[in-house]
């Protein structure tokens, strides 16, 4: 389930993991747009400081 709070966020060692479990189940390759990239994805996104829609709606104002 995406989107649970006291969860921990992916980061690239777990993504890591996650891409050479696939790729050994594989024969050496990962499928595109499957599982793992979306996990080398989130893992990229959080470490940039998760800088994702929210915080760039509104005019900046706080209200």
């Amino acid at each position: 389930m995406s989107g649970n709070k006291g969860t921990t966020p992916m980061n690239a060692a777990a993504a890591s993991r996650i891409q050479s479990s696939e790729a050994k189940q594989g024969g050496g390759g990962v499928q595109s747009g499957g599982f793992a990239a979306r996990a080398q994805a989130a893992a990229a996104h959080n470490a940039a400081g998760d800088q994702g829609a929210d915080a760039k709606q509104g005019d900046g104002s706080m209200k």
